[in-house]
């Protein structure tokens, strides 16, 4: 049985909590916490660079569901999919390229839509 991590996301004033996988980025993630860092609005997407510098591993995937949190190794940065992307073929969040699934928000991804294009989130542990 796996035994995931809960972190804390205070992203634009908005406070979410989410739990983490045991992938190799995400146990990369941990060891980095707490982190701050800038993020960008892509469609119904944030993502902002964490410097964990890993590579691709198994699992990666473009299409994702609302809440999902994921690593895109091409830019290094941590993702936050809450709605459509400018890549989605219909409502689902869909990345520009695959991306490898850290967890999931379990709470407050509502949240998101409302935040400007341009966000400090501060991830911690729970």
């Amino acid at each position: 049985m796996s035994m995931e991590t809960k972190i804390r996301i205070t992203i634009g004033g908005a406070l979410l909590t989410a739990e983490l996988n045991e992938s190799k980025v995400a146990r990369a993630l941990l060891k980095n916490l707490p982190a701050e860092i800038r993020m960008s609005r892509w469609g119904d997407e944030y993502y902002g660079s964490i410097a964990v510098g890993m590579q691709a591993e198994s699992g990666e995937r473009d299409e994702l569901s609302v809440g999902e949190i994921a690593y895109w190794p091409p830019g290094d940065a941590l993702c936050l999919f809450f709605g459509p992307t400018p890549a989605s073929i219909g409502d689902e969040p869909r990345a520009a390229s695959d991306i490898v699934p850290l967890g999931r928000i379990e709470s407050g991804v509502e949240k998101l839509s409302a935040l400007p294009g341009s966000v400090t989130a501060r991830i911690e542990l729970d």
